[in-house]
């Protein structure tokens, strides 16, 4: 705990630079589009490439959450993590009984 604040300071003190940060486009630049990077390969590669360019922005989002819990499924999962978490108390109660008897 001594040096969480000198680490958050730290953290923010490196994102500041990051908005700080004025993007520059080097001299002799030569734009590359996906066609120029596909036409060196030939074959299978050539073919996977061209099948796995995007030819356009995708409508959907980027990721599908499963849907939340309804209430019965979730108290089944949690009724089930509480035995388990039971279950190894017990194990770890009848380990150390049974040590201690040997002793």
């Amino acid at each position: 705990m001594d040096y969480v604040y000198d680490y958050m300071f730290h953290l923010l003190n490196e994102y500041a630079k990051l908005l700080k940060f004025k993007i520059s486009i080097p001299r002799r630049v030569v734009e590359l589009c996906s066609e120029m990077m596909a036409c060196p390969a030939k074959g299978r590669w050539e073919k996977f490439m061209v099948e796995s360019m995007v030819k356009s922005p995708s409508d959907l989002t980027p990721c599908t959450l499963p849907p939340p819990y309804d209430p019965s499924s979730l108290q089944g999962f949690l009724e089930r993590k509480d035995k388990s978490i039971k279950q190894v108390e017990m194990w770890e109660n009848k380990y150390w009984k049974n040590l201690n008897k040997k002793q």
